[in-house]
């Protein structure tokens, strides 16, 4: 026997707004927002640094030890890659669920960065091997994901920014370090040389992707795109 069942359901329409919430997805921070909302990441890393301690004794277990050690080290290995995605995925669903809801609820479309292609450009910078494991561990395509489908579920219009100088533009005067090569920013730190603005290095970028995000929807509104062109051809 058979039971075949088709569901149809038509996602909300999103409502017009004038207003962007720009996330900023990070390691440090898992994601902050435009409004300086944050998402600690520290306890995660605490996690998948335990993680990788296991994971490394079992695999040393299951290359020297006995047939039967070798047969139980690779099973636990299973598990424990089971459970580690597992985890991921918890997170990814609570961080995005929380941002959508957010986002909702005070009427905004949420601004991402177009992270295509990031894990492969930051690989080729010169990076400690425990930097570059915590970095390719963690899963933003797939809180990108979450977020793509449950803004679709909710009603909530989500749009993608380019991401170059974002992280290096001063979301208060629009200025980039005049120097090549040189940044305003230091690891979490943001210290504008221009207007003097200091503050956290990922909400600041995050209010550019807000103001990128705007910039979609209204061309021309906050005569940040000009700038960072006229750095760029300049």
């Amino acid at each position: 026997y058979y039971l075949l069942l088709q569901l149809e359901s038509e996602p909300p329409t999103p409502e017009q707004t004038d207003k962007v919430l720009g996330i900023d997805l990070g390691r440090t921070d898992i994601a902050v927002t435009s409004e300086g909302d944050k998402f600690s990441g520290r306890e995660i890393a605490q996690v998948r640094d335990r993680y990788n301690r296991v994971r490394a004794s079992l695999q040393k277990k299951a290359s020297k030890g006995t047939r039967s050690t070798r047969r139980r080290a690779r099973q636990v290995l299973q598990r424990l890659s089971g459970r580690e995605r597992r985890f991921q995925a918890q997170v990814n669903h609570t961080v995005s669920y929380r941002l959508i809801q957010h986002a909702k609820n005070t009427n905004q479309t949420i601004a991402l960065e177009d992270l295509t292609g990031i894990r492969e450009r930051t690989n080729q910078q010169p990076r400690s091997k425990t930097e570059r494991r915590r970095n390719n561990s963690w899963s933003f395509y797939q809180l990108r994901q979450f977020l793509t489908y449950k803004a679709v579920k909710f009603g909530v219009d989500l749009v993608f920014v380019d991401p170059r100088y974002t992280s290096q533009t001063c979301h208060k005067c629009l200025h980039v370090h005049p120097v090549r090569g040189e940044s305003y920013r230091s690891g979490k730190k943001f210290r504008c040389g221009h207007c003097g603005w200091v503050g956290d290095a990922d909400e600041n970028g995050a209010k550019n992707i807000s103001a990128l995000g705007l910039l979609l929807g209204q061309p021309g509104g906050s005569g940040l795109a000009c700038s960072l062109e006229q750095h760029v051809l300049g």
